[in-house]
């Protein structure tokens, strides 16, 4: 006689929506819809075609509403890294910058790009100091900007590691007052935040679909207009001719289906999520009462960044932990995750010993629940 065991399914929680998002049910109908009826290349001038280049600049202007601006400054990427290397790259070898301001808390997407062109063209490359909880000091910002130099000032809205928030609009008019181009690495926060670039000096952001229930593939450039921007990649006459290749027009459709979402949920889901992670400091406090958050407790609403009291050997088997308990967490960037090196974004926030310990990054998303932070809990207390 065959004896059959039924096992429960194990529980899945996921917490890494910093890494990537859960792609929204809208969303998936509009590409499955368009991947169905609208195949037509949009370079093409049959009936097909045009449909195509229809739906195209129709996503193109619904996120340029999102952002208050017009169509024409919105230019399709394959991802927010490439719309990073874009901008810094063409700022340097087309519009004459001679200096690249940044700091060592950037993504990788930033950091790597701006140290190429300083080897590639002998550039200055000028880092802004970071706080103890992970802000800029502006005040030192101020003095590299009274340097009479060509400068790009490149910093991020919402760290990805830590959830620290840059103040936009006094950062964007410090660089204003000084002659200086501001771009801002906005791929945590497009979607998530408002941001009006019609308000903002702001002249290059970059953004990714699929950090705000979009498609992976798919981000965008905002270029001002009249900026000087020059192509990245030379082929054909797609996006004005400014990036070459045929647009993948169910991704462009799906990431601007899922903006326009996110927005029109805003206030809701921003609620609903900064409600989770008070929820999730105070049960780890109650649990772990010497953890610590790192950077700051008002951070970004959807990121925290604590540092554990476990043991070094608990510490090295934390998120595999996790994981087999179906959690998924990180410990910092998802783009390093393979690497055996502490977090270059830690490394210049904490000290020498605190860098030794245990951190965990929780980040939320409207799919989350209590219920998934009394699970992470549970299981943490058993690490």
């Amino acid at each position: 006689m065959k004896i059959f065991y039924k096992f429960a399914p194990m529980k899945k929680v996921y917490l890494d929506n910093a890494s990537t998002t859960a792609i929204r049910s809208e969303v998936i109908q509009e590409i499955t819809r368009l991947m169905t009826d609208d195949y037509g290349n949009p370079s093409s001038t049959h009936s097909f075609g045009r449909n195509a280049k229809s739906v195209l600049e129709l996503s193109r202007k619904s996120i340029a509403k999102q952002l208050n601006v017009v169509g024409s400054e919105i230019f399709f990427t394959s991802s927010g890294t490439e719309a990073n290397n874009w901008i810094l790259r063409s700022a340097v070898r087309d519009l004459g910058v001679k200096r690249i301001i940044t700091t060592k808390v950037e993504h990788h997407a930033v950091l790597y790009p701006v140290l190429a062109l300083q080897k590639e063209f002998g550039i200055q490359v000028d880092f802004v100091n970071i706080k103890s909880d992970g802000s800029i000091d502006v005040t030192h910002l101020v003095e590299l900007l009274s340097q009479d130099v060509a400068t790009l000032v490149s910093l991020m809205h919402v760290n990805n590691e830590v959830g620290v928030v840059l103040d936009l609009e006094r950062i964007a008019t410090i660089c204003k007052e000084h002659q200086a181009l501001f771009h801002s690495d906005t791929v945590q926060s497009v979607g998530k935040t408002e941001i009006d670039l019609k308000a903002l000096p702001i002249d290059f952001i970059s953004a990714s679909a699929h950090k705000f229930h979009g498609p992976k593939g798919i981000g965008f450039a905002f270029i001002r207009k009249n900026s000087g921007l020059q192509p990245l990649l030379l082929g054909g006459e797609q996006e004005k001719g400014m990036r070459g290749g045929t647009e993948s027009i169910y991704q462009v459709a799906g990431m601007a289906k899922a903006l326009a979402i996110a927005y029109t949920n805003l206030d809701a889901e921003r609620a609903y999520i900064s409600d989770l992670k008070k929820y999730c400091i105070n049960q780890l406090n109650q649990v772990f009462p010497n953890s610590k958050v790192i950077g700051s407790e008002n951070g970004f609403y959807n990121i925290i960044n604590i540092i554990l009291p476990l043991s070094d050997e608990k510490a090295g088997m934390l998120l595999f932990h996790l994981d087999i308990k179906g959690i998924a967490v990180s410990r910092g960037s998802a783009c390093q995750s393979g690497s055996s090196n502490p977090s270059h974004v830690l490394a210049e926030i904490l000290s020498p010993n605190e860098l030794t310990k245990p951190s965990l990054r929780i980040s939320f998303s409207h799919y989350n629940t209590k219920e998934d932070i009394d699970y992470l809990i549970e299981v943490l207390k058993t690490a």
